[in-house]
């Protein structure tokens, strides 16, 4: 039998790590290949990875609820030593390379190929100045020194006594990785207001564990008694705090990356129109009767958007991009037609692609489908890039009217607002009609008022009369 090792593969669109969600294995359990031995979580979805031999289970490295860099150790299997490597088939790797510097596919990407047969390095941490290695002489030796180098962490720098600091700590070594721990442990250290950072895990690989944060706590309380009188104290969970800190990371993350680039890199503007969709209303309950259209069953979304596919044919600077680095503005000839769906883990956009070669079944099928994907965390990576302009449905929510912000990269975002009964102008006369209001918010470096107030008119055009398609196309 021989061992093999599971990395953690590059998911692709630029992911360097993720969060182990689950093990649908444990130690000792049999698996085939391609069975799906653990769930991780991206910045963008949920993914499922397969196993890339059939074998035994016989360790895993990390446990769930930790963030692991692409390349490092997930798992590793008892193979059988005869088995062909999955990388290179029965021949042997070229120009001398082992069989741990061969990546190995998986249904979902490859692992980073190792630049010796150490063990991975674990992605580093900004912003400490200890190394574990400092760190865990500080926390282990009953000393002065490990008394003080607690007490900074609460205690301003001006009441530390330097003489008590030791000379080889004056100068930060190597940046501290994460700390790793279980969900659990995270928990316990939030509820007494410890920073893992600051704890040396005795488990393995460095895993901090309950013992491990206990035994902290006490010596951070010494090391507080023994400050002057007036250093602040920390406050923690246990002590009566009525606030929720909520870890930054997976979802939120990328959609706080991402708003903040599309915010401060873009001049963004937008317009609205309010129009009378009543007569738009009546044709959805005409098209679901249709027999090519009753599995579809169109809805006002997918109407809004097939509207959105033929005013781009007139005003294609909405479907555009800005390319500082060429100095040009690119212009698609096709549409990446995005849709925001609201899931339990944030706000996703994922793409259909070539929407506007589709028809209006096409697109509502598509819509369904991405949203059914979306909302339960399948949404693969890929899907969640690439898009060309964007719908945002905030009328589901019941609100009139918002100022949606740029997916970046993109120079149009369309908002939908809820359809209200209410009285409006109609045939000389007041009457109640269905309304609903639009908005548009585009990147003013690519279009134009004029040409954004155009391309708006004509979704509200098709919208008020549906019929004006035939005069458009």
């Amino acid at each position: 039998m021989a061992v093999r090792e599971f990395a953690l593969p590059d998911l692709g669109e630029g992911l360097t790590e993720s969060e182990l969600v689950e093990w649908k294995v444990a130690v000792g359990d049999t698996v085939q290949l391609n069975q799906i031995i653990a769930e991780v979580e991206t910045a963008k979805a949920l993914v499922e990875l397969p196993a890339p031999y059939d074998g035994r289970v016989s360790r895993l490295f990390v446990e769930p609820g930790v963030t692991v860099a692409v390349g490092e150790p997930l798992v590793a299997f008892e193979v059988d030593a005869g088995e062909p490597d999955p990388a290179g088939g029965d021949e042997s790797p070229d120009d001398g390379a082992t069989a741990a510097e061969v990546r190995e596919p998986t249904l979902v990407g490859y692992g980073a190929r190792p630049e010796s047969r150490d063990r991975p390095a674990r992605r580093k941490r900004p912003g400490l100045a200890l190394s574990r290695e400092s760190a865990g002489r500080a926390a282990v030796a009953p000393s002065a020194a490990a008394t003080a180098s607690v007490a900074t962490a609460s205690v301003p720098a001006a009441s530390v006594p330097t003489a008590s600091v030791p000379a080889d700590a004056a100068a930060p070594t190597v940046l501290a990785e994460r700390p790793r721990a279980t969900p659990p442990v995270r928990k316990f250290a939030r509820e007494l207001g410890i920073d893992l950072a600051s704890v040396v895990g005795s488990g393995d690989r460095g895993l901090i564990t309950r013992g491990d944060v206990e035994s902290f706590a006490e010596v951070q309380s010494s090391a507080e008694a023994g400050t002057a009188t007036d250093a602040p104290q920390a406050t923690s969970r246990a002590d009566g705090s009525r606030e929720t800190r909520i870890p930054i990371r997976g979802v939120r993350k990328a959609t706080a990356d991402a708003m903040m680039r599309s915010a401060f890199g873009a001049p963004q503007a937008t317009v609205f129109l309010t129009v009378d969709v009543t007569a738009t209303t009546e044709l959805i309950a005409r098209l679901r009767a249709l027999p090519e259209l009753a599995e579809a069953r169109p809805g006002l979304l997918a109407v809004v958007a097939k509207a959105l596919l033929l005013a781009v044919r007139r005003t294609p600077q909405v479907n555009s991009r800005w390319e500082g680095a060429s100095n040009e503005i690119v212009q698609a000839e096709y549409v990446h037609l995005g849709i925001a769906a609201a899931t339990p883990r944030g706000l996703l956009v994922p793409v259909i692609r070539d929407a506007d070669a589709l028809t209006l079944g096409g697109v509502a099928a598509a819509i369904r489908q991405l949203a059914e994907t979306a909302r339960a965390g399948r949404t693969a990576p890929a899907d969640l890039s690439g898009g060309t302009i964007t719908i945002t449905n905030v009328g589901v929510f019941g609100v009139d009217a918002g100022t949606p912000i740029l997916t970046p990269g993109e120079a149009a975002i369309l908002a939908v607002g809820a359809v209200r009964r209410q009285p409006w102008e109609y045939e000389g006369g007041i009457a109640l009609r269905e309304v609903l209001t639009l908005a548009l918010t585009f990147d003013h470096r690519i279009v134009d008022g004029e040409q954004a107030s155009r391309f708006l008119a004509d979704i509200g055009r098709i919208l008020t009369d549906p019929a004006s398609v035939l005069a458009m196309v």
